[in-house]
């Protein structure tokens, strides 16, 4: 079998890895209620804002949480933020976790109440990249 470097891959590709490492953990940890956990806000249809991520084992992950330039500083990625914590809750979740570079918004998450549990130095070269965590209560909200 050979090995091949694909520079752009199809998003069904990259949907059939993470369909595959999902079945691996299910099979390891007999966890199976994984759920996608996304968010979006639209103007005239277009995504202004949004959040993506899962809950999976009374764990929740954000894996990308954007706001748009012109939407910053309404509020809206603390609603967002919110949203997701809520839901999580609502689906047993008991944490919340994510990362987040150095340059980009570890004092907005520690305003909601993360913590800084790992940091992964000159990720990328010269800066570094934060994993943080919530512990979640019906009150933490």
């Amino acid at each position: 079998m050979e090995i091949e470097r694909v520079e752009v891959p199809a998003a069904a590709d990259i949907e059939f890895l993470h369909d595959r490492l999902y079945e691996f953990n299910v099979d390891a940890t007999g966890l199976d209620d994984g759920r996608l956990l996304t968010f979006l806000v639209r103007d005239s249809g277009a995504i202004v804002a949004g959040l993506h991520g899962w809950t999976w084992g009374s764990s929740a992950w954000i894996d990308v949480l954007w706001v748009g330039a012109a939407a910053r500083s309404t509020g809206l990625g603390s609603r967002l933020l919110e949203a997701a914590e809520a839901e999580a809750l609502a689906r047993g979740s008991t944490q919340m976790a994510l990362s987040t570079h150095t340059f980009q918004a570890r004092p907005f998450y520690e305003r909601h109440g993360y913590h800084v549990i790992g940091l992964l130095d000159d990720h990328p070269r010269g800066h570094g990249q934060y994993t943080m965590r919530k512990t979640l209560t019906p009150t933490a909200r």
